[in-house]
């Protein structure tokens, strides 16, 4: 009797401690961990929720259909549109439909089934070698990328990259196919070498001449002026945002979904909704130079530094529906060759 007494007494103390235990989310990143590791130890500080992260550049689509219902992953961040595209269609993820989350994140930048929403902003931006063309007009289009006036003048990273495939998406959009392709094919010859290398890759390559005009996401601009190696590239071209006297400047995100059998649904929902909060929101923009999603949070004093600019307010759904359309068009015109 004494021992179960005692047995009990002990569950009774402990229970406190197996109850905390189990308060925990797990996360799948693709993010880096210097960009969410602050913002999760803010939400664990606020909360008592433990947040496990597990981080990789690529590969959470096989994983998650190899764990299948026996996933430990609740939430998956990733790094731009297609991902969060990718993780969808393969029936991935799940709906989500809470009032805190839509009313901090625009519809334009969220799912329309609540499979995934976006976290940050960035641009497309053509960064102009300040030597040799100045600062773009303001009336500068995407479709002048195209212009025999930049042959041989332009370069790029693969047309296949995620970043340039949401582009080419939203052009076919904006234009039709037909006349996306007609576009590809202007832009293909104004190339001054074949796609190569990342977005910092082009800034350089305007920096020693190779050519005049990059295309490059805007918080590369931010990370190269903040390193010491690279502030020499930035500091050589003018940050451009094209289409704002047409549709607006291409936006692509980073973002969040919940996976599909998320052990953890009560607590991943509570970090969804801190991380589209306005705290969160102004630390997670700021630390990689990008641009709050919430309406109405503070951009960091550099990227403020680059002016106002009118985002293409087509919805990313719909621009995403035009990737497989995309990638057809950029093999068709052997956009990499």
């Amino acid at each position: 009797m004494k021992k179960i007494l005692l047995t009990a007494a002990i569950s009774t103390l402990l229970a406190p401690q197996l109850a905390s235990a189990a308060e925990e989310v797990n996360v799948y990143s693709y993010r880096q961990p210097f960009l969410v590791e602050p913002l999760f130890n803010e939400f664990t500080k606020e909360t008592g929720i433990k947040v496990n992260v597990k981080f990789a550049k690529e590969g959470f689509t096989e994983m998650l259909k190899k764990e299948g219902q026996y996933s430990p992953a609740d939430i998956v961040l990733t790094t731009d549109i297609g991902h969060l595209v990718e993780l969808s269609d393969n029936d991935l993820v799940q709906g989500v439909n809470n009032e805190t989350i839509n009313e901090n994140i625009p519809s334009q930048y969220r799912d329309s089934e609540g499979e995934w929403f976006a976290l940050t902003l960035r641009t497309r931006n053509v960064q102009s070698s300040k030597d040799r063309v100045g600062q773009l007009p303001a009336d500068f289009d995407y479709m002048d990328l195209a212009s025999p006036e930049w042959k041989g003048k332009i370069c790029t990273r693969s047309g296949k990259h995620h970043y340039n495939i949401s582009l080419v998406s939203s052009m076919i959009a904006h234009h039709g196919e037909a006349e996306a392709k007609k576009w590809l094919e202007g832009f293909k010859a104004n190339l001054a070498r074949k796609p190569q290398g990342n977005d910092r890759g082009q800034v350089k390559a305007v920096k020693e001449g190779l050519c005049d005009l990059a295309v490059s996401n805007s918080y590369y601009f931010g990370k190269m002026l903040e390193n010491e190696n690279q502030r020499a590239w930035a500091e050589a071209v003018y940050i451009n945002f094209p289409g704002q006297q047409t549709s607006g400047t291409h936006v692509n995100v980073s973002g969040m979904a919940m996976a599909k059998y998320a052990p953890n649904d009560d607590n991943a929902i509570k970090l969804m909704e801190f991380l589209t909060a306005s705290k969160a929101q102004e630390m997670y923009a700021a630390v990689n130079f990008e641009y709050p999603v919430k309406e109405g949070v503070k951009r960091s004093e550099l990227v403020a530094s680059w002016g106002d600019f009118k985002a293409d307010d087509l919805s990313l759904e719909k621009i995403s529906n035009y990737r497989s359309t995309a990638v057809k068009l950029l093999d068709e015109v052997k956009f990499d060759l």
